[in-house]
């Protein structure tokens, strides 16, 4: 697919994915969608990329949704008319149960701007790292709609749901401090030190660690989340635990160990993924 309103690029085990409409403050089109969907498709596919960082490009990282269609933006009845069997999805939606599923840490770094959808996209993410002076919002009941983007789900778990009710109900645009105290972002830096910032954090995370390792851990935490007992932790733990105590890598972490070398891990999370991945039903929309 070629790339219009995203930048895509690698540098060693890092892929940088940058929004890129900056005479527009990067707002979400549908074509932005299709491209980000692809991107992170296309990042799980590569095994060279460890982890993903995304920014926006200029001074705002995404102002939401693209408005310049009027005041219609957000009415879908015409297309629901001209395809009754079809039942409409939240574009935000489709974009954070994709980062959800994905098998690669990604890190938000949050340059300036990020509201309505530009703010909920991040909230999959692993990390959210902002610049200082950026800004934030969850302004759905400003613009008389409803949180998307799977933000009801996400942002209680990650702030709790009083600061949740607070940020959505009020629908008033916030400081990347108020977003720091808060647990929303994990630091808040200066602008010129942003990327590298975050692209420290990302070869931290990729080098001299077990990209199967780092993969099924990720989903691990993310789906506990929504887990109603330890058990069902333990019974995950139990599984991973023992297919990975006798892989390639388990005995190459140990072996690299005792003989005071950096690790040489080979297991692909593109294909070598273990026989009882995924350890969850499948989740259709109905």
């Amino acid at each position: 697919m070629d790339y219009e309103q995203i930048r895509y690029q690698v540098d060693g085990p890092v892929l940088t994915i940058t929004l890129s409409r900056p005479e527009k403050l990067n707002a979400f089109t549908h074509r932005m969608l299709d491209e980000l969907l692809d991107a992170l498709a296309r990042a799980d596919a590569d095994d060279a990329v460890r982890v993903v960082i995304v920014t926006g490009a200029g001074r705002a990282f995404c102002a939401g949704a693209d408005l310049s269609g009027g005041s219609g933006t957000f009415d879908h009845s015409d297309a629901a008319a001209r395809s009754p069997a079809d039942t409409h999805r939240d574009g935000g939606g489709l974009l954070t149960l994709r980062i959800f599923e994905s098998k690669k840490p990604v890190i938000a770094a949050i340059n300036g701007p990020a509201v309505g959808v530009g703010i909920t996209m991040t909230l999959p993410m692993d990390v959210r790292i902002a610049a200082a002076g950026a800004r934030m919002g969850f302004v759905f009941t400003r613009r008389g709609i409803v949180p998307e983007a799977c933000s009801s789900w996400f942002l209680p778990r990650l702030v709790g749901i009083s600061r949740a009710a607070e940020w959505i109900y009020t629908g008033r645009v916030f400081t990347a401090e108020e977003a720091l105290a808060a647990g929303l972002v994990s630091r808040v830096v200066p602008a010129e030190a942003l990327l590298e910032a975050a692209h420290d954090l990302a070869r931290e995370m990729a080098d001299g660690t077990s990209a199967m390792s780092v993969a099924l851990s990720r989903q691990m935490l993310w789906r506990m989340l929504g887990a109603d007992h330890p058990m069902e932790a333990h019974k995950v733990d139990s599984r991973a635990i023992f297919a990975m105590g006798q892989s390639a890598d388990a005995h190459e972490g140990v072996a690299s160990f005792l003989e005071k070398r950096e690790p040489r891990f080979t297991l692909r999370p593109s294909a070598d993924m273990p026989p009882f991945y995924p350890w969850w039903p499948e989740r259709k929309f109905e």
